[in-house]
């Protein structure tokens, strides 16, 4: 037993000592590599990155992220497979045939992989158009939720539930993005036939207005919620459209306060919020 040890050591240190340091030098160096070009893609994207003068600060921020993300993995994975083939090489595998095999593989799936095509260049067209960012809440045909991450290949997605959805790039066909440079407080509320309109949009924009002082809520709305216009005359009620404007993201929480305020309000002021009613005449 101990002279298979000592023929061990025997071997295994001086592999140590010339292949294990170049193993460990070519693992370290694409450590450091990795690092320095991290920081020259993030240094690279907030120089190249000219605001528009329509998106707001915190939406370019948004943008130079998600294309630094992307950049970064990209690098990663490029620096990472040179490394791993140089450590194959210092293994005393031969890597000719290995990038041999690696060229027939990929031909074999250029003809299967159209999928895969498809989606990177669908991925890239969304890179290029800005068309959403990580951070940003978005709908596409059939999901929707905060996109986590964006690869060349799919976005990720999780929605309301925390349920996270993986989408590839080519089977988005419509993309909504609900938090682009600002949104809206948009809605529809109902009033008696009976009620004095011109008490109703004092009520509403007072209620706005107030809002939007609120030390709270004033540094998420933009434009207070205000009276727009006479909607709809429904069958019980008179509609009436309100719109504001709000931060990116911000939409559900300023709506949500101002129905409360204004239920409340409304309360206060006498002012009915009908309900669906039905009035049965008996016959004698």
């Amino acid at each position: 037993m101990t002279k298979y040890i000592e023929k061990w050591t025997e071997l295994l240190i001086p592999w140590l000592l010339s292949h294990g340091i170049k193993i460990l030098i070519i693992f370290v160096a694409a450590y450091i590599f990795n690092k320095i070009i991290a920081k020259f893609i993030e240094k690279a994207v907030r120089i190249a990155i000219i605001p528009d003068g329509v998106s707001s600060e915190e939406a370019e921020k948004k943008r130079e992220d998600t294309l630094i993300h992307i950049f970064d993995a990209t690098a990663r994975i490029a620096i990472f497979t040179v490394a791993i083939l140089m450590v194959l090489q210092e293994l005393g595998m031969m890597i000719g045939p290995i990038l041999a095999g690696a060229g027939i593989v990929g031909l074999a799936f250029g003809f299967g992989g159209q999928y895969l095509i498809r989606d990177i260049i669908a991925g890239l067209f969304i890179i290029i158009e800005n068309q959403y960012r990580i951070g940003d809440v978005v709908n596409f045909d059939n999901v929707g939720g905060l996109v986590e991450e964006i690869s060349l290949r799919m976005t990720t997605l999780r929605d309301l539930d925390g349920t996270v959805h993986h989408v590839p790039h080519g089977d988005i066909k419509k993309v909504s993005n609900l938090s682009k440079n600002f949104a809206r407080v948009n809605l529809n509320i109902g009033v008696a036939y009976n009620t004095n309109l011109e008490h109703v949009i004092e009520v509403v924009n007072r209620t706005g207005n107030e809002l939007a002082q609120d030390k709270q809520y004033k540094p998420l709305i933009i434009q207070p919620p205000q009276f727009l216009r006479v909607d709809d005359f429904a069958d019980s009620a008179i509609v009436i459209k309100i719109l504001g404007e709000t931060k990116p993201l911000k939409r559900w929480e300023v709506t949500g306060e101002f129905r409360k305020r204004i239920k409340i309000a409304f309360d206060k002021e006498g002012i009915e919020i009908p309900f669906p009613q039905r009035v049965i005449h008996q016959g004698n």
